[in-house]
């Protein structure tokens, strides 16, 4: 699928302002394949959205959600719709869930990693 110039541009902006819970899913969990030697990207366009964290290779988007997300439900739905017929599984964690439960947010991401991959698993490790 095709990715636009401006989703691009968009992803590198939002990178470089991280939120502090992107942040420390990024710095003390996924990054430089700490994460079961899987290789994580943050901020990745899939057609239209821009998601979270994407490991390829395991088809999983991981996508944190703040307070806003609670008024954008439908909205949300439509996007995990879309990633699911892309052939991903997505994952959602409330911001506040990174603050109380760091551990167990890591273990819904291992065990959603530790799943059989689709045939279209995209060769990234």
């Amino acid at each position: 699928m095709e990715v636009s110039k401006n989703s691009i541009a968009l992803a590198k902006r939002l990178r470089r302002n991280q939120t502090p819970w992107e942040y420390k899913l990024w710095w003390q969990g996924l990054r430089s394949h700490r994460f079961k030697g899987l290789k994580f990207k943050r901020q990745v366009p899939v057609g239209k959205y821009i998601v979270d964290f994407c490991c390829k290779a395991k088809d999983l988007v991981i996508e944190l959600d703040g307070g806003q997300h609670s008024e954008t439900v439908n909205e949300d739905f439509e996007r995990d719709l879309f990633l699911e017929s892309e052939g991903y599984t997505v994952l959602r964690f409330w911001n506040n869930e990174i603050d109380s439960n760091f551990e167990g947010v890591l273990l819904k991401i291992e065990e959603a990693t530790s799943l059989p991959t689709s045939p279209h698993a995209w060769g990234e490790g």
